[in-house]
């Protein structure tokens, strides 16, 4: 059982032992192979992939529910919260390193790779003798044409759109804190609401930009080197705000139920914060996938 769960900052709140740890490691793992061996030609991975899933959605259920009920159960204090923050912070930076690999790709693709394959620097024998008839114009499905040819997304028709849906989002987010702060429940769960909308919006013309890429513009995950970081990176982040969807919408329920008052109320601030990320990444993707 928990070792202590006083109010008294001198004395840090130790839970008792969990399995979800090990569970959400089974998920992982299962969730990992099971995709690896279907994306490979193993039929029986797509169902193993799936069953990693669910675990995984099982453990977050349970998991952040025991966190959930501790917190209302009033067994942390203000050394705990300093801790809930800095993990927090420790989280986002590793999200932001793990954008910054698949921006490195872009950049390493378009401003080196291309450039030497297309004759220049120490791509010159390359070129001559390998593919000497290869453009090195951006965007491209490289020397070999893989996947054919295909047309790219303008900028100025739904990514922007979504990326005014995602600022706007930030902003209803902020209200909404403020609200909190102030006191004001009915205007935190209208706007808190709302910045759930205005995700899920998002994520539904970024399902729309998908089909169209794939059905009418031949833009698919097989389109060379711009395919497959184009979807690498819008993919991973439309997964991520849809995981920003959920726990908002979590936090909207734990709102309502009075879990947080303006003095305490980490659990908001958190996943305001990963929201604020979310945000900043989309404009990042905007600006050098779509524009540049």
């Amino acid at each position: 059982m928990a070792q202590a769960h006083t109010h008294d900052p001198n004395v840090y709140y130790v839970p008792h032992g969990s399995y979800w740890p090990m569970v959400g490691s089974v998920g992982l793992f299962t969730t990992v192979l099971g995709a690896a061996t279907w994306m490979n030609g193993a039929g029986w991975g797509q169902g193993l992939m799936y069953a990693g899933i669910a675990v995984l959605l099982v453990m977050l259920f349970g998991w952040f529910g025991s966190v959930i009920r501790e917190s209302v159960a009033g067994m942390y204090n203000k050394q705990v919260d300093v801790s809930f923050r800095m993990g927090m912070i420790w989280f986002i930076f590793s999200e932001v390193m793990f954008f910054a690999a698949f921006f490195g790709a872009l950049f390493y693709a378009r401003y080196f790779s291309v450039p030497w394959l297309g004759g220049d620097g120490d791509g010159a024998m390359t070129h001559a003798l390998l593919w000497s008839g290869f453009d090195p114009a951006w965007p491209t499905n490289g020397p070999g044409e893989i996947g054919g040819s295909f047309q790219t997304i303008g900028a100025w028709g739904i990514p922007l759109l979504n990326t005014l849906l995602l600022l706007a989002s930030g902003v209803t987010i902020t209200i909404a804190h403020h609200a909190l702060r102030a006191g004001n429940r009915s205007q935190l769960l209208v706007w808190l609401a709302a910045t759930v909308l205005l995700g899920v919006v998002f994520l539904y013309f970024q399902v729309y930009e998908y089909m169209h890429a794939y059905q009418d513009l031949n833009l698919t995950l097989g389109s060379g080197i711009y395919g497959s970081t184009f979807f690498m990176l819008t993919g991973f982040h439309g997964m991520h705000v849809t995981l920003g969807a959920i726990m908002l919408t979590v936090i909207w329920f734990r709102c309502a139920k009075g879990h947080f008052d303006k003095d305490n109320h980490f659990g908001f601030e958190a996943v305001a914060w990963y929201w604020h990320f979310v945000d900043v990444v989309w404009l990042g993707l905007f600006l050098f996938v779509y524009v540049v």
